[in-house]
């Protein structure tokens, strides 16, 4: 009996063990749910968070899209009218372009803005900026670059300024956008594009971008886009510290853009003038209306100077051999309006017979009655020789009979056309008034100070080229050194003076006067900076403003939370402007400072 007492009571022990040895391990099975639980909940509350974190940070994303879209679309509501805005709130004002509030908040972490920031172009540094606008006029246009018709070395040379260009690549360059396949000199066409893998044809046409440009022979992207590795025209830290994988980056202090800052493919300029009417086309081969044209516009001294300088060309003294070797490259140049206004004059004398015709000024119309001489035959003749006379009057300026304005015959036609509106400055003419030779002189003095006042509204007025545009011409004021050393005619010293001379003060002030002064060339030659001689053969490769723009534009929040920095190339030769295209460039980074897209100095000196 106490043996079966024994081994009930150690069944018991047993039992009560075991009980209590589930019961903790039940305890650590809660235990180890609860933690899991709450570690559950805690990591769906970090999700949570996190998830609400980035829906906010995307919604400041999306904003600061639309701060930048907003820039964009004010530029080109500003560019559509130029009437009420002038070249220097274009170049540089802060007032317009900087810190442009959208989003108001009383928390600065609410707030949001957009500012339109540039480089300035003459700062080798890469340390200046501006707010306002790139002018695409002031890069060279390799689709316009051919429209000059300069022989093949002059061309290439118009490349050859650049950093690190080569002959092989710049003739390569423009065997893309000529229109044939015949190599130039150091170029290349599709035969070499078809040995490549995979192969493709040159394009043999118009960039429809300059990144098409790293589908040329020797193009890379280093080449392209040098040290500026975020696209922000500036020398940031990490594209001066010698990193021996970026080619450009020597750390010398200097920024070395990349060609993409000296060229483009959508630089145009109307040829018209500021307020966009048409302007008086002073090669125009019908004389009298000209001379009508220039005598309501200015005065009949004015007309009166033009017709005859068109008539004879400039006076050469006879006792000057330069001047004289000079006039005779001049003739040489415009020999083909000089054949045929010959021809013309001498066919408006082909037939017998006049009626002349008085008008209210007092100048006088007279023209062939157009009677023959004898029978039909003659006269079918009569009448082809009449039919060809009049063609080649109306291409050279002569009439049939005479018509004289202001005591000249202008029946005999233009013989000269000039090759610049500075041709007309300080010039002298010969010609006979009222049966008496007279030497005329320019009612435009080459006096710099007269100059300065009566350059920038004889250059809006007047024009050399016939037609709507003026193909490729380089804007002084914003181009840099390298490219305007590529010009024909261009000297160091010009080039040096031209970047030489800012359009903002040293604080970074806006110089309204400065701007205002250079609405077009005209502050080369009244400055002394280049003569008039000079200023002649410059003429056709210069401008003071084209009208297509760059505008990079950064939408942000004052107190962080995002950024979009967008490029946009905007054509006001449209109405309205027309953005062509637009690049985002948030990817790179937002590129500047909170000072640089402010101009407030924070505490941390960003």
């Amino acid at each position: 009996m106490n043996c079966n007492r024994h081994k009930y009571g150690s069944m018991q022990l047993r039992t009560v063990q075991d009980l209590t040895g589930q019961r903790g391990s039940v305890l650590i099975l809660v235990l180890v749910v609860i933690a899991m639980l709450t570690l559950g909940a805690y990591s769906f509350s970090e999700i949570m968070v996190s998830e609400s974190e980035a829906t906010a940070m995307y919604g400041r994303q999306a904003e600061t899209r639309a701060f930048a879209e907003s820039g964009i679309e004010l530029v080109a509501a500003v560019l559509a009218s130029p009437e009420t805005e002038d070249d220097a709130s274009l170049y540089h004002n802060p007032d317009r372009f900087r810190a442009v509030l959208l989003r108001e908040s009383e928390n600065s972490r609410g707030r949001g803005y957009f500012s339109v920031i540039a480089p300035v172009e003459y700062d080798p540094a890469g340390s200046l900026l501006r707010n306002g606008l790139i002018d695409e006029s002031g890069r060279l246009n390799l689709n316009r670059l051919l429209s000059f018709e300069l022989d093949a070395d002059q061309t290439r040379d118009m490349l050859m300024f650049l950093p690190d260009m080569t002959e092989e690549v710049a003739d390569a360059i423009l065997d893309w956008v000529d229109d044939d396949e015949t190599p130039r000199t150091y170029g290349a066409e599709s035969d070499y594009y078809s040995t490549l893998s995979p192969p493709y044809e040159s394009k043999n046409g118009q960039l429809e971008s300059i990144d098409e440009l790293l589908q040329v022979a020797g193009v890379t992207a280093d080449l392209l886009y040098g040290e500026d590795s975020n696209r922000n025209g500036r020398l940031d830290p990490n594209e001066n510290d010698g990193d021996a994988n970026a080619p450009f980056d020597n750390a010398d202090g200097i920024l070395q853009p990349g060609w993409a800052a000296y060229l483009t493919v959508n630089a145009r300029e109307l040829n018209e003038r500021a307020d966009g009417t048409k302007r008086t086309y002073i090669n125009n081969g019908v004389l009298d209306e000209l001379y009508d044209s220039l005598a309501e516009e200015f005065d009949e001294d004015v007309a009166k100077f033009v017709i005859a300088f068109r008539m004879n060309g400039p006076y050469v003294d006879p006792n000057d051999p330069a001047a004289q070797d000079a006039a005779n490259a001049g003739t040489s140049a415009n020999s083909g309006s000089s054949s045929t206004n010959s021809t013309g004059s001498t066919s408006g004398n082909t037939n017998g017979g006049s009626t002349t015709n008085s008008n209210s000024n007092g100048n006088s119309n007279s023209g062939s009655s157009g009677s023959g001489s004898s029978g039909s035959g003659q006269n079918s003749q009569g009448s082809l020789v009449t039919a060809a006379a009049a063609v080649g009057n109306a291409l050279g300026g002569a009439v049939q009979g005479t018509v004289t304005r202001g005591g000249m015959d202008l029946s005999k036609g233009a013989k000269y056309d000039a090759k610049s509106v500075y041709e007309l400055v300080g010039a002298q003419t010969e010609i006979e008034v009222n049966g008496q030779k007279q030497l005329l002189d320019s009612p435009w003095s080459a006096d710099s100070g007269s100059m300065q006042s009566y350059l920038p509204v004889l250059l809006d007025a007047l024009t050399v080229v016939e037609g709507p545009e003026l193909s490729g011409r380089i804007n002084v004021n914003q181009a840099r050194q390298e490219v305007l050393l590529g010009i024909p005619d261009m000297t160091a010293e010009i080039a040096q003076a031209i970047v030489a001379s800012p359009m903002i003060g040293s604080k970074g002030e806006a110089m309204a006067d400065q701007a205002a002064l250079r609405a077009n060339t005209g502050w080369l030659v009244s400055q002394g900076i280049v003569d008039l001689p000079t200023m002649v053969k410059l003429d056709r490769f210069l401008t003071g403003r084209g009208h297509v723009f760059r505008a990079q534009v950064v939408g942000f929040f004052e107190d962080g939370g995002g950024y979009t920095r967008l490029e946009a190339t905007i054509d006001s030769t449209e109405s309205p402007a027309k953005v062509v295209s637009v690049t985002d460039l948030t990817e790179l980074g937002r590129g500047y400072s909170k000072t640089a897209l402010t101009g407030i100095v924070d505490d941390t000196g960003n």
